[in-house]
C-alpha cells in the first residue's frame, strides 16, 4: 500500500511541474488581449499590425468606453493590457488592484475640440462666455457622459472653466464612448460635439470649428499597465512597444501628442 501511495505522489508531483510549462505554452499561443479606449482604435489597430509584422505574435484589441472596460476588467474578463482615456479610471482600477501598479505607465495625448457636420458654416470662437448655446439652438451637443466618459468630463471641465455649463448642460446628449458622439454629428443628430482632434481628423462627415485651449481643462492623457490577472509573457514587451519609435510615429500620424 504504501508504495502504492508513493508512487500516486510521485505520479502528481511530476505532473504538476509539466503543468506549469503547458499553461506557459498556452498562454504565449494565444494572442495578447488588449482593452484600450475607443479613441485609440485606429492608432491601436495599425500599431498591433506593426508589432505583428516585427515579432510575429499577435494582439487582439477590445475598443469600448474606458468606463466599460474597467467594469469588464473588475468583473474578471481576461485581458492582458489596460489603457484607458484618463487617469481618473486607471486610478480607479489601481485602487481595485487591476492592474499591476508598477507596469503603470502614459502613452500620447490629445487636444479636446468642437465639432460640427461637414457642409455646417456656423462659425464659432470658443472663448470665456462665447455663445455656444444660441448656436446650438434646438438641437443637442454630442460629448461624453459627462458623470463618467473621459471625454465627457474633459468637456465639462471645460464649458465650466469657460463660463458656459450651466447653459449648455439642458443641450447634452451623453454617449457611452467618444466615437458614438462622433457619429451623433456626422448623421446630423446632434448640431455640434464635443470630442477629440483624432476622432474629428479620421471622419470625413465633420469637420473641426475651434479647438479648446490647453488650460481648460486636465491634459488629455493615455494611461496603460498591464493587467492584474494577465500571465502573457509577451504582455510587458507590447505595453513598451507602444512608447517605441515606430508606435510614436503612428500615433503622431494619428494626430496624437507625444507628451515626453
Amino acid at each position: 500500500m504504501r508504495t502504492l501511495i508513493r508512487a500516486f505522489a510521485n505520479a502528481a508531483f511530476a505532473a504538476g511541474f509539466a503543468m506549469a510549462p503547458l499553461q506557459a505554452m498556452a498562454q504565449e499561443s494565444r494572442p495578447l488581449i488588449v482593452f484600450a479606449a475607443a479613441s485609440l482604435q485606429s492608432a491601436l489597430t495599425a500599431i498591433g499590425q506593426s508589432w505583428s509584422r516585427e515579432t510575429g505574435k499577435r494582439a487582439v484589441f477590445s475598443f469600448a468606453g474606458t468606463p466599460t472596460l474597467a467594469r469588464q476588467l473588475d468583473q474578471a474578463a481576461p485581458a492582458d493590457i489596460f489603457i484607458a482615456a484618463d487617469q481618473e479610471w486607471m486610478d480607479w482600477a489601481q485602487s481595485r488592484n487591476l492592474i499591476r501598479r508598477d507596469s503603470r505607465t502614459t502613452l500620447p495625448g490629445n487636444r479636446l475640440v468642437l465639432i460640427a457636420a461637414k457642409d455646417d458654416t456656423t462659425s464659432l470662437k470658443i472663448a470665456r462666455g462665447f455663445p455656444l448655446a444660441a448656436a446650438i439652438g434646438p438641437s443637442r451637443l454630442a460629448t461624453g457622459n459627462p458623470q463618467s466618459v473621459p471625454v465627457g468630463r474633459y468637456a465639462k471641465s471645460a464649458l465650466e472653466y469657460l463660463g458656459v455649463w450651466a447653459e449648455v448642460e439642458p443641450r447634452i446628449a451623453g454617449t457611452e464612448n467618444v466615437r458614438a458622439a462622433l457619429a451623433l454629428v456626422a448623421r446630423g443628430e446632434a448640431r455640434f460635439g464635443i470630442v477629440y482632434r483624432t476622432d474629428a481628423v479620421s471622419e470625413p462627415l465633420v469637420r473641426v470649428v475651434d479647438v479648446f485651449p490647453a488650460e481648460s481643462h486636465p491634459p488629455i492623457a493615455y494611461p496603460a499597465a498591464v493587467t492584474a490577472i494577465s500571465a502573457h509573457p509577451d504582455a510587458a514587451a507590447f505595453l513598451a512597444y507602444l512608447r517605441s519609435p515606430e508606435a510614436v510615429r503612428i500615433f503622431e500620424t494619428g494626430g496624437f501628442a507625444i507628451m515626453w
